[in-house]
């Protein structure tokens, strides 16, 4: 069994319990099957503690079973961990504002990390559950820089996106199916760091 791809932490008890460090250290070696005495050898710790922080990464759900092995006559446990661990941010943010209106502002900046959010949360659950049920989630990513000469530019791109989009929206759309949905976002590019001389 190989680890997981992605894992949610949704809970803040259980996120707490993931990021201490100790835990951080067994979960990154648990990237491939590893048993208790081998993690012991591996991180250089006594296998008592491995063993204890094991069962508490195990109840929380942050490691499944791989099997087991037969070594030097003993059965050995198997655990796996998931590669990547993903954040729910709403574990950090105030619970939504009925009376706000920034979420009708397509050019407010809380309104697009409020949206990438959500995305962030419920595609990571989807992934968890496609992955249970050995089904492949099917997602879409596009990603361009543009560079533009003027915020009069950025406003004329605003609007021939949107209605690009609204086109392609009502061309594709079906009385029955599953539903999609589509995020077009623009953000300020991260600079570059300038290349090193030598």
């Amino acid at each position: 069994m190989t680890a997981r791809p992605s894992a949610l932490l949704d809970d803040l008890d259980t996120a707490l319990l993931a990021l201490a460090p100790i835990r951080r250290r067994i979960l990154t070696a648990l990237s491939e099957p590893a048993s208790a005495a081998g993690l012991a050898e591996q991180l250089d710790m006594p296998r008592q503690k491995i063993g204890y922080h094991l069962r508490a990464l195990e109840g929380a759900g942050l490691v499944q079973p791989a099997g087991e092995r037969r070594k030097r006559g003993f059965t050995e446990r198997l655990f796996v961990a998931a590669r990547n661990y993903v954040f729910d941010p709403a574990l950090m943010q105030a619970p939504p504002d009925p009376d706000a209106v920034d979420a009708q502002d397509r050019h407010a900046a809380d309104h697009l990390i409020s949206t990438a959010s959500t995305i962030v949360r419920d595609v990571a659950r989807m992934r968890q559950d496609a992955a249970a049920e050995g089904a492949r989630l099917l997602t879409l990513t596009v990603e361009a820089d543009v560079v533009f000469a003027t915020p009069a530019d950025f406003d004329a791109f605003t609007e021939e996106v949107s209605a690009a989009v609204a086109a392609l929206a009502r061309k594709y759309a079906a009385p029955s199916g599953r539903r999609y949905r589509l995020t077009a976002a623009a953000h300020p590019a991260v600079p570059k760091p300038a290349p090193a001389r030598n």
